[in-house]
């Protein structure tokens, strides 16, 4: 059969999977928004749902001040004698933690905290001992990949920090994973830093903490060379095992705007390449160590259908899945019914690195239209095309004295430009609209039956590579100002 990347599409990086009887389980980064780590399930690799996240009360993540693309970093999901265990990075507050649950459709327990430094924590089980690694430095200062054992009822450290590998080096080693296949120990690390350089590299040995030896070929699986072709940037992978015996590799990447425009905007996704193990024990990935678009494979079955969902709406969205708020919400400036959202705004707006009357949904591919009706009492509401605070793009009403407008403002670093704008009169509800394709957004206004251009944006402007940071485009919907109150309906994104 045939399988199309990414899996999960949109801001959804840094995968980790785990697999307990036939169902594997995904979890991924979530940064400053909120809920953290969602979390995904899926029957055949290829089609996930998601079914929550790790992280949903603020005792369990700090996140009202951290910085864009800063708090919670790359997870890490495991299972052990019936206990699943997702272990992270504050990277804010720089604290590794992990937080369990013996339901995995249930809430996570409160943060078990480890005394250890550096990001990308991973956890390995064997005869009743418990290995905690992360990239960083050991007690003495040296660097790389540092293990040590902990008391998983506690996270109290029963050994000293100690490195177990270095890499191969390339740049920001990070993201390890330990794995025992075939009766030899597999560490899988990345390299290279999360962009254009990334890759993943491994080495095995006899023990779990080593010695390590180099895969003589690294790195086992990278784009970095692939100039001119989509998808790039891979990196940051995690190993399972299917039913029938054969391994994959769940691993981020992103797809660039063109074949020569070297900028992306919808985050680092979810992809799935093969891996092939050969018979001295060292394992290869992909095709000639790349990942591609799409796969060939008769690894799965024929009967496996790839579903994408192609419209996105109030109704057939969930407000606790799908949905996310820029770090911790007030609930009550937001009242969630099935068909409608009803937003109260307040004096932060999208500028600030706080938290606005802001609920957004992410921007799954490039080509789309989004449409939403909206209804404003006072202040401004509508819709935002949201990187960071100082990457966004609006199309909101806002009113002025007795009137009210339909503004487009563009939000590039200092620069903050309202581009165009268009009366609605004393009327006070319209539709917005915004299309979308690799290169460009196109803002529109529908009323009494016409339809208004404001103009166009490069999507560039909100790409990774102008605004930095790690996360990738959402689809907000926000509120502001003091007595701004708004009532959205009829939300529709629909991708062609």
């Amino acid at each position: 059969m045939k399988y199309n990347n990414p899996v999960i599409k949109g801001f959804y990086p840094d995968p980790s999977v785990c697999k307990v009887g036939g169902t594997y389980y995904l979890v991924c980064s979530s940064f400053q928004f909120f809920p953290g780590v969602p979390l995904f399930e899926s029957k055949d690799l290829i089609n996930w749902t998601q079914i929550g996240h790790c992280l949903t009360r603020t005792s369990q993540v700090q996140l009202a001040t951290v910085n864009s693309s800063g708090g919670v970093f790359a997870p890490t999901i495991r299972h052990n004698n019936g206990r699943f265990y997702m272990t992270t990075t504050n990277d804010t507050t720089r604290q590794n933690f992990y937080v369990w649950t013996d339901d995995i459709y249930g809430e996570w327990s409160d943060p078990v905290y480890v005394d250890q430094g550096g990001i990308d924590p991973d956890l390995y089980f064997e005869d009743g001992k418990t290995y905690f690694m992360s990239n960083g430095t050991d007690e003495n200062g040296v660097g790389g990949i540092i293990q040590c054992q902990i008391d998983i009822d506690t996270g109290r450290k029963l050994t000293p920090g100690r490195k177990i590998w270095n890499g191969t080096g390339g740049r920001y080693l990070e993201s390890p994973h330990l794995y025992k296949i075939y009766g030899e120990y597999y560490l899988m690390v990345s390299e290279g830093g999360t962009e254009y350089g990334h890759m993943v590299t491994y080495a095995r040995g006899d023990s779990p903490s080593g010695p390590f030896e180099a895969y003589a070929h690294n790195p086992v699986l990278t784009n970095r060379n692939l100039g001119g072709y989509e998808l790039q940037g891979t990196g940051h992978g995690d190993l399972v095992q299917d039913e029938n015996g054969h391994w994959w590799m769940l691993h981020l990447g992103f797809r660039q705007i063109g074949r020569w425009l070297t900028y992306h905007h919808l985050g680092r996704e979810v992809f799935l390449t093969p891996v092939t193990f050969g018979e001295d024990g060292w394992f290869t990935a992909g095709h000639n160590g790349t990942a591609l678009i799409s796969f060939e494979t008769d690894r799965m079955s024929d009967a496996i259908v790839q579903a994408e969902k192609t419209i996105d709406t109030f109704e057939n969205t969930d407000w606790e899945l799908d949905w996310c708020y820029l770090r911790h919400p007030n609930a009550e400036h937001y009242e969630l019914a099935g068909d409608k959202l009803t937003l109260k705004g307040t004096e932060v707006s999208l500028d600030a690195a706080l938290s606005p009357t802001f609920i957004g949904i992410r921007q799954k591919d490039f080509h789309t239209v989004i449409s939403c009706e909206v209804t404003l009492t006072d202040g401004e509401a509508g819709l935002t095309l949201y990187m960071d605070e100082n990457h966004h793009y609006d199309l909101a009403i806002r009113k002025a004295g007795n009137e009210y407008k339909v503004v487009k403002r563009l939000n590039v670093g200092d620069i903050k430009s309202v581009e165009a704008e268009e009366s609605l009169g004393a009327g006070n509800q319209a539709t917005l609209v915004i299309q979308a394709n690799q290169e460009r957004y196109t803002f529109l206004l529908q009323k009494d039956g016409k339809e208004y251009s404001l103009g166009t944006a490069q999507t560039r402007y909100l790409s990774s590579e102008v605004a930095g940071g790690f996360t990738g485009v959402l689809i907000g919907l926000y509120a502001y100002g003091k007595d701004s109150s708004a009532e959205f309906t009829a939300f529709k994104c629909e991708y062609r």
